[in-house]
C-alpha cells in the first residue's frame, strides 16, 4: 500500500558526505529538502578512514568551505590531530589533512541537519521514484534520434518501502555504497551495508527499468583493533603539526589537545600468512569480480604485485578520543577474520593485538558517470541529480564536493536559472566532475593534485579568493564570509606593495643574507625581492624590516610569500588558462548532429554523440576523440559562423 506522504521541493536520498552538503546547500538557498537516510546513525558515517583532507582531497574540502559546504567547519570542530602534508615540497601540493573524532564528527554533522531552517531529516530507504514521461520535442533526424541521449522524462518524488510517496520537483541520489552491496570476508559473504547498515536492495532494479546505466565497483577497510592489546614502544610516534591550520576559512586559530598516530611495519611472516592463504581472499578466489581503487590496495595486493619487497609500512590511528578502537591504515583485505588475526599478530608492535572489527571488502552498484551533465543532472531524465560515490568517485572529500555542486544545480534549475559549473581552471571541482562526466572512469575515482593541469592557481591556500564571491552571489557565502574574503585579498595586496616599497641599504640587510647563506647586494634591496630567494622566508624578515607586523595573519603572509617567490611561474600557467578558456567558450550547439559532419572518424562521431560536450574544449577531452576530430569541428564551427553571417540556411 501507497500513501501520500508529503511535498518538498527536492528530496536528497542518502545522508553521507554527499548528501549532507547537497540537503544544506539547497536548504539553505531557499529550496523545502527532504533528506532520506537508511539510518539515523549512519549520518556523515566516516565508514572507512577516520580523518579528512590529504593530498588532493585537502584541496577540495578547503573549496567546499570557500562556497559555502559544511565539511570543514564540522572537521575543525571535531579533529584530534591536524598536519599539513607535502610541506617539503612546492605550495601547489601542500594538502592538510586531519584525523576525525568520528563519532564526534558524525554527531556534529547531525546537529547542523537538525538545526537547519527548510530541512527534514527522516529515516526511510529509497526504494523508487516518481517519475512522468515526457514525448514532447522529437529529434530532428533519424541519425540523432539514435545516437544521443534524450530528455526522456522527469522525476517527480520517491517512494519509500513503508510506501510513503513524497513528491518533489527534484531528486538528488547520493546512496553511496549501500545499493546492493555486499560483504566480502574471505569465503563468507552476505549482504550488507558499510558497518553492518542494512543495505539498499530494491532502488538498482528502478533505476535500470529506467534505462541508467550501472556497474559494479568494490571498496574496502581494514581492521579496528583494541588499543590495549598494542605495543606502542614498538613503534614510531607520528604527532600534528604546533602550529595547526584550519580547513575552514571562517577560523583563524584552534587550539586542542592533539593525539598521536603510529607508524610501524608489517614483518616477512606476515607476507608469508598472505601468501599461505591468499586462495582464500575474496578478490583472488574470484568471488570479487568488480573494480576496486587502485590508488587504496588490499594489503594482499601489495604483497602480489610487490613481491621483492619484504614489509610494508602501516599506521595506527585512533577513531576517537572516548574509545580504544584504532584504525589500521594499510592494511585493507578481503581476508577471513581468522587470517586477518594470524597476519596482525606478525605485525611490529601488533604481536598481542585484538581486533574490535575485522576488515571487509564491499561491492554495490554505481552509475556510468558519462550519462551525467556538467550540472550533475542526469542526461535522460529531467530533474534527477546524482552525487558522491553512487557517480564512480571515492573518497569523503570528493563525494561532498559532487553533493555541494549538485544541491546548487538543482535548486539553480528549479528557479529557471543557468547552472554553476566550475570549469577545470577554477577549482578542483571543475577537475573532478569534468572527469568524471566527460572522461568516465573504469575505476573508484580518487582525486589527486596531479590531475588538475592548472594546480599552481588553484592552491588550497587561495580557496577562499577563487571561489567566496560566487558562492556569495549564489546565497550561501554570509555577508561576514564575504567580507572577511575582501578585506583577507585587500591586506594581501597592501602588505605586498609594502614589500615592493621597502627598500633597505646593504648595511642593513646583507647581515641577514649572509646568515642564510645568500649572497650578498652592494646596493639597496626591496623586501619583496629579498623574498623571491629561496632560502628567505618572511618570519627571517623580523630583524630586518622596521615595519615587520607579527600581528599580520598566517593566511595572509601564506598569500604573499606563494605569490612573490613564484610569480613566474604563476603567470606562465594564468598564459596556460587563457588559452584553455578560449577552447572552453567555443560552444557546441546541443543539437548538433555528428554523424552528418564529414572528417570526422567514426569513433569520434559515436563518443560525441553519446556524451553531447558542451564545448570544444570538452570535446578534446574525450577519450576517442583526436585532435585531427578537433580541427574539423573548428572547420565545420567556422563554416556554419559564416553561412549565419551571410543569412544562409545552416
Amino acid at each position: 500500500m501507497h500513501y501520500e506522504a508529503g511535498q518538498y521541493d527536492l528530496v536528497v536520498v542518502g545522508a553521507g558526505h554527499a548528501g549532507c552538503e547537497a540537503a544544506l546547500a539547497a536548504s539553505r538557498m531557499g529550496m523545502r529538502t527532504l533528506l532520506t537516510t537508511i539510518s539515523l546513525d549512519a549520518v556523515a558515517l566516516l565508514a572507512c578512514n577516520p580523518s579528512i583532507g590529504g593530498t588532493g582531497k585537502g584541496h577540495l574540502v578547503r573549496e567546499v568551505d570557500a562556497l559555502g559546504g559544511e565539511m570543514g567547519l564540522t572537521i575543525d570542530k571535531t579533529f584530534i590531530q591536524s598536519k599539513m602534508l607535502n610541506t617539503a615540497k612546492g605550495p601547489a601540493v601542500h594538502s592538510l589533512r586531519a584525523q576525525a573524532d568520528k563519532w564526534e564528527y558524525q554527531q556534529a554533522m547531525k546537529q547542523v541537519l537538525e538545526n537547519q531552517e527548510n530541512l527534514d531529516l527522516l529515516q526511510a530507504e529509497v526504494v523508487d521514484l516518481v517519475t512522468v514521461t515526457d514525448d514532447n520535442g522529437q529529434p530532428e533526424s533519424q541519425s540523432l534520434k539514435e545516437h544521443c541521449h534524450l530528455q526522456k522524462g522527469k522525476v517527480a518524488g520517491v517512494v519509500t518501502r513503508t510506501g510513503a510517496i513524497y513528491r518533489s520537483q527534484a531528486v538528488i541520489l547520493a546512496t553511496g555504497v549501500y545499493l546492493k552491496s555486499k560483504v566480502f570476508m574471505g569465503e563468507i559473504h552476505y549482504e550488507s551495508g558499510p558497518s553492518g547498515l542494512f543495505p539498499a536492495q530494491f532502488l538498482s532494479e528502478k533505476l535500470r527499468a529506467m534505462g541508467i546505466e550501472l556497474r559494479r565497483f568494490k571498496t574496502g577497510t581494514p581492521a579496528r583493533v583494541d588499543a590495549r592489546t598494542v605495543d606502542f614502544s614498538k613503534m614510531e610516534r607520528q604527532d600534528g603539526d604546533q602550529e595547526i591550520v584550519p580547513f575552514s576559512f571562517a577560523n583563524e586559530h584552534l587550539e586542542i589537545q592533539q593525539l598521536p598516530c603510529w607508524l610501524s611495519r608489517t614483518t616477512p611472516e606476515t607476507k608469508a600468512v598472505i601468501e599461505a592463504n591468499l586462495h582464500r581472499s575474496a578478490m583472488y578466489s574470484g568471488q570479487i569480480k568488480s573494480t576496486g581503487v587502485r590508488y587504496c590496495p588490499s594489503i594482499e595486493d601489495k604483497v602480489v604485485k610487490f613481491s621483492d619487497k619484504p614489509s610494508h609500512q602501516f599506521f595506527l590511528e585512533p577513531e576517537g578520543r572516548n574509545t580504544t578502537e584504532m584504525y589500521v591504515q594499510g592494511m585493507s583485505t578481503s581476508m577471513p577474520e581468522e587470517v586477518q588475526l594470524a597476519m596482525y599478530r606478525t605485525m611490529i608492535g601488533l604481536e598481542q593485538v585484538r581486533i574490535m572489527r575485522p576488515g571487509y571488502a564491499i561491492e554495490y552498484d554505481c552509475i556510468d558517470p558519462t550519462q551525467l551533465t556538467l550540472s550533475l543532472e542526469m542526461k535522460a531524465w529531467e530533474n534527477l541529480f546524482c552525487a558522491g560515490q553512487f557517480n564512480g568517485s571515492s573518497g569523503y572529500e570528493e563525494a561532498a564536493a559532487q553533493g555541494l555542486m549538485a544541491g546548487i544545480n538543482a535548486v539553480l534549475k528549479l528557479k529557471g536559472k543557468a547552472p554553476f559549473i566550475l570549469d577545470r581552471s577554477e577549482a578542483y571541482i571543475g577537475v573532478l566532475i569534468d572527469d568524471l562526466v566527460t572522461k568516465g572512469t573504469n575505476e573508484p575515482y580518487r582525486m589527486m593534485t596531479s590531475r588538475a593541469e592548472y594546480r599552481l592557481v588553484l592552491r588550497q591556500d587561495n580557496a577562499d579568493t577563487r571561489l567566496t564571491e560566487k558562492s556569495y552571489h549564489l546565497g550561501l557565502a554570509t555577508q561576514e564570509r564575504y567580507e572577511a574574503m575582501k578585506a583577507k585579498s585587500e591586506a594581501v595586496t597592501n602588505e605586498m606593495n609594502r614589500l615592493q616599497k621597502t627598500i633597505l641599504p646593504p648595511e642593513s640587510i646583507n647581515p641577514l643574507l649572509v646568515k642564510k647563506g645568500s649572497s650578498t647586494v652592494k646596493i639597496g634591496l626591496s623586501l619583496l625581492d629579498a623574498l623571491k630567494r629561496p632560502e628567505i622566508d618572511y618570519d627571517d624578515l623580523a630583524s630586518v624590516d622596521p615595519q615587520y607586523n607579527a600581528q599580520l595573519s598566517r593566511a595572509v603572509i601564506t598569500q604573499c610569500e606563494v605569490k612573490i617567490k613564484y610569480q613566474g611561474y604563476i603567470d606562465k600557467q594564468l598564459k596556460s588558462v587563457e588559452q584553455f578558456r578560449k577552447m572552453e567558450h567555443r560552444l557546441l550547439p546541443p543539437e548538433l548532429d555528428y554523424h552528418l559532419i564529414a572528417g570526422l572518424r567514426l569513433e569520434a562521431r559515436q563518443k560525441l554523440s553519446q556524451l553531447r560536450p558542451l564545448s570544444l574544449g570538452q570535446a578534446s577531452r574525450i577519450s576517442g576523440v583526436s585532435p585531427a576530430d578537433i580541427s574539423v569541428l573548428l572547420v565545420y564551427l567556422e563554416q556554419q559562423r559564416r553561412m549565419k553571417e551571410k543569412g544562409e540556411d545552416v
